[in-house]
Parts: C-alpha cells; sequence; structure tokens
C-alpha cells in the first residue's frame, strides 16, 4: 500500500505506474481515492470547526444564565444542539470513507523500482545471471515420482485416498533426504547471522490483509471455517505479522530471521504434466527468511538475500540462474523480485525453485510497524522475503541434478552429515 500523501501530490506517477503493471482498468480508482481523501479531510475540518464552536457556545450559556438572558441561552442551546447533531453525522461518516479509501488504497499496486523491466507476464521475465555449468547426462533421466519410486520413496495413491490430489506421503530415504535439506537449510542460514524461528502456521485475517494482495489471498490461502484464522502459504506471512503494530528501535535493525514450517496453498489453476509428481502442491515444507530493515538499506538486503539461495544450491552441485520479474509478473505489494531457477536435466531447462521480493513498506504500511529513528522520528520500515528451499519441488532438481547411470543418487558432501553419513542413495528396484 502506497502512501495516500504521496497519491495526492503525485497522481500522475501513480496512474503510469499502474500503467506499467498492465492494470489499466484500476486507472479510475486513483481519481476515486483523491476525491475520497478530499471528502475526509473536509469532513474532519469541518468537524474540528463544529468542536470548537460548539465548546465556545456551550461556555457562553453559563453566562446568559447568570444574567437573566434566558432567550439568549435558549437559542444557545438550541445552536449546541444543532452542532450536536451534525458533528455525530460527520463522526459516523468518518469511518466510512476510511474504510472506502482503506480498499481502494488496498488495490492500487506499489511503485515499481525503476530497475524493473516493464512487460505483460511471466513469459517477459529477464534472465540475470547463471551460476553452474548446466549438464544433460548421457542416459534418460526419468520423471521425479518415478525416481522417487524406484526407491519406495513416495506414496501417491494412498495421499489421493486419504487428503485428494496435491498431497503425498515421502518415505524412506527420500523422507529422510527431505528432511535433511531443511536441516542443512536451517543451519547454512544460521551460519550467515540469520534468527532461526519456528512460527504460528495460522494467522488472523489482518494480518493476511496486511502481508498479501486481495488476488494473493484468493488464490493461496486456506480458511479455517468458523474462525478468524487462515493455514499460511509462507512463513513469511507469520512472520512479517510477528511485528504488527510495533515501534522498533532502529539501533535494533536490520532484523534478520530463518524460519521452518509447513506451507498450504490452494494452487487455483494448476495443470498440466509438470503438475503431476510433487511439482505443484496443496502442502510442502519450506525453510524461508526475512528482513526488516532500514528503507535505504532494503536495495543492499535483497542482493544479499537471492544470493544466499543460490550459494545454497551452489553448495549441493546444482546449477541455477536468477531471473528478474517484469512489471506484469510482479504481485500488487512488490517492489522488485527474483526468481532463483534449478536446472533440471529431464526438461533441459530451467523451473523456479525460490522467490525473492523487496516490498518496500507497503508491508509494513499496511500493519503499522514503524521504527523510531535517533532523530525522534518515526517511519515505516522496508520488509524483505526469500525462499531459502522448498522441499519436495526442490528435490526435483537434486534428484534430476545428482542421478547416476545405475539409478543411485549421489549425496553431496554438504548433505552427508544430515544422511547418516551415507554417500548415495541405492534404488531398491
Amino acid at each position: 500500500m502506497i502512501d495516500i500523501k504521496f497519491l495526492r501530490e503525485n497522481p500522475e506517477a501513480v496512474k503510469e505506474n499502474i500503467k506499467k503493471k498492465f492494470q489499466d482498468k484500476k486507472l479510475p480508482l486513483v481519481d476515486e481515492v483523491i476525491e475520497l481523501d478530499k471528502e475526509r479531510r473536509e469532513t474532519l475540518q469541518r468537524a474540528e470547526a463544529l468542536r470548537a464552536d460548539k465548546n465556545r457556545i456551550s461556555k457562553e450559556i453559563g453566562g446568559f444564565m447568570a444574567k437573566g438572558q434566558k432567550d439568549e441561552a435558549e437559542k444557545a442551546k438550541a445552536q449546541v444542539a444543532a452542532f450536536s447533531k451534525e458533528l455525530a453525522e460527520l463522526e459516523a461518516k468518518e469511518p466510512v470513507i476510511d474504510e472506502k479509501i482503506t480498499k481502494i488504497m488496498m488495490t492500487i499496486p506499489n511503485i515499481i523500482d525503476p530497475s524493473v523491466p516493464i512487460g505483460k507476464n511471466d513469459t517477459e521475465n529477464v534472465e540475470v545471471t547463471k551460476y553452474g555449468e548446466p549438464v544433460v547426462p548421457d542416459f534418460e533421466v526419468p520423471y521425479h515420482a518415478d525416481i522417487m519410486e524406484s526407491f519406495d520413496g513416495i506414496d501417491l495413491d494412498s495421499a489421493r485416498k486419504v487428503a485428494g490430489n496435491g498431497f503425498y506421503y515421502l518415505m524412506g530415504d527420500i523422507a529422510r533426504l527431505h528432511s535433511a535439506v531443511i536441516s542443512y537449510a536451517r543451519d547454512f542460514m544460521i551460519d550467515r547471522g540469520f534468527t532461526y524461528c519456528v512460527p504460528p502456521f495460522m494467522i488472523r485475517s489482518n494480518v493476511v490483509t496486511g502481508v498479501m494482495s486481495f488476488d494473493e489471498m484468493d488464490a493461496m490461502m486456506y480458511k479455517i471455517d468458523g474462525e478468524d484464522l487462515y493455514l499460511i502459504g509462507t512463513s513469511e506471512h507469520s512472520m512479517i505479522g510477528k511485528f504488527i503494530d510495533t515501534i522498533i528501535d532502529e539501533d535494533t535493525l536490520p532484523r534478520t530471521l530463518t524460519s521452518y514450517s509447513p506451507c498450504f496453498r490452494k494452487e487455483k489453476g494448476a495443470h498440466g504434466i509438470e503438475e503431476r509428481g510433487v511439482y505443484r502442491i496443496h502442502q510442502f515444507e519450506k525453510q524461508e527468511m526475512i528482513v526488516v530493515c532500514k528503507p535505504e538499506e532494503s536495495k543492499m538486503w535483497f542482493d544479499k538475500l537471492w544470493q544466499n539461495t543460490v550459494d545454497l544450491f551452489r553448495s549441493m552441485d546444482i546449477p541455477v540462474r536468477t531471473l528478474e520479474c517484469c512489471s506484469g509478473d510482479l504481485a500488487d505489494l512488490k517492489v522488485k523480485s527474483f526468481d532463483v531457477e534449478a536446472w533440471s536435466p529431464r526438461q533441459k531447462k530451467y523451473f523456479e525453485v525460490g522467490s525473492c521480493s523487496n516490498l518496500g513498506d507497503a508491508q509494513a504500511r499496511r500493519l503499522k510497524i514503524r521504527v523510531n529513528g535517533k532523530d525522534g522520528k518515526k517511519y515505516f520500515a522496508h520488509t524483505l522475503n526469500n525462499t531459502v528451499v522448498a522441499p519436495p519441488r526442490m528435490l526435483i532438481a537434486f534428484l534430476e541434478n545428482n542421478l547416476q547411470a545405475d539409478g543411485s543418487v549421489k549425496i553431496p558432501e554438504v548433505l552427508r552429515p544430515y544422511m547418516g553419513g551415507k554417500e548415495k542413495l541405492v534404488p531398491k528396484k
């Protein structure tokens, strides 16, 4: 959510930003919110004037009565009553206008960074850098679910009976590998100075609307029936929510946290061959990183965050690339975003395994996360988030890139302590 003062003073800049995101249907909202803002300020000014006049005349009534000027006193009382009635109407009007303004402001997209490439959708995202040499082995790489099945490592049929499509049982060595990757990612981030956290896996609606747009909320979140609670789609939601309605001392910034959680997503519209297996699912586990920092430091932290994910994957010998999201592919709260994509030897292309986002002060403004500056002035913090690793999708890249011709899977050295010292996994069939 952008600052309404900025919108009031720069309506054309806000409209141009909407055009860059190819959301022209939202253009009328700028003029609409400007008119509502004008009405709100006029309402507040009129209410303040009425309170002042009401107080002044109320004080005069006693003087009229003391002088025996009953007619003047009655006129004054009538005027106070009229002022009280109008004031009550204005006070009832204020929250209605405020609600309308807030609803519109939460729909108008955040101002994107000038460096963001302009494009309509993810087909126009821009490759930034590749890390590692993509390899296509001289043997056929099976589909990831088939690799897992060769280790008796996945049971999709039972999961369908228990929970439906989009769920899975991981078994044996594959389940252990899943946990090993999460544990390694946790320690990797702790070694980089991040504080480890296990957050709530459910959040209230005011946190949901604070951390994401309405469109994202509808497409992702599962609502708990009869409760003001939602299952988190990523631990970023509850981690940023941790700071709701707080004032943080500037000296304590940045706050750098890494969190583990299960994640739950509707995944509306998922389809196609790559939706089989565990590529796009309703439940998965994830290690996340978030930063709350001063505005002038958010660009630096953005670069650090995506680099952490690149370094983690490269430590396991998985080739990756960074892809900058174009304007039309940015969620409304985002200022700038990179996807980290891993190489798939089977598909002979890269696929997304993580996303790094700078939200500017949008989430902080919605959630009232303020910083107490050294000069005593308060300002909104900047928030950022990034995926450290999200198995089981990450396991697709891991299994394909470490698969050997005999069907075994090599365990990179960094993971061996988490796998009981095993150097490779041997298939059972």
